[in-house]
């Protein structure tokens, strides 16, 4: 597990607000992404979003309250999906939004830093070049 950037929440009542607010974002953020102009196509694609959703909580929550339930790797997830280097402002603009409705201060401060971190890495991955305009791409330019 990565070191935690806030003190571990010690208070089981505590853990279990923070619990029920991470199934709140993730849900908030996957109720905005499908109606998204941009990102709806690539989440209306997800076969089952309830599943799909309650892995990604399960992320949040190994990431924020060092739970163990997440074993995954998110990367290779979405190596084969049809998203551009255009789709993670967007991506990281509406889960900045819902972690900051539902998520208590501390945790969407969390949250959020993770996911910027996570969009650089994940944009550096999938486009590792610049195609001839200059613009990030999967292949090498020509």
């Amino acid at each position: 597990m990565e070191p935690a950037a806030f003190p571990p929440i010690e208070d089981s009542a505590e853990r279990a607000r923070v619990e029920v607010a991470i199934d709140d974002c993730v849900r908030r953020f996957y109720a905005k992404g499908v109606k998204d102009t941009l990102l709806g196509p690539v989440f209306s694609a997800i076969d089952d979003l309830d599943h799909h959703m309650g892995i990604v909580a399960n992320f949040w929550s190994k990431s924020l309250l060092g739970t163990e339930r997440y074993q995954g790797l998110p990367f290779a997830v979405h190596i084969n999906l049809p998203i551009e280097p255009e789709h993670f402002a967007r991506w990281l603009e509406l889960f900045t939004e819902s972690a900051n409705e539902a998520l208590p201060k501390t945790q969407a401060e969390q949250a959020i830093a993770k996911a910027a971190h996570m969009t650089q890495c994940f944009q550096a991955g999938l486009f590792p070049f610049v195609d001839a305009d200059g613009k990030p791409s999967r292949v090498p330019a020509q």
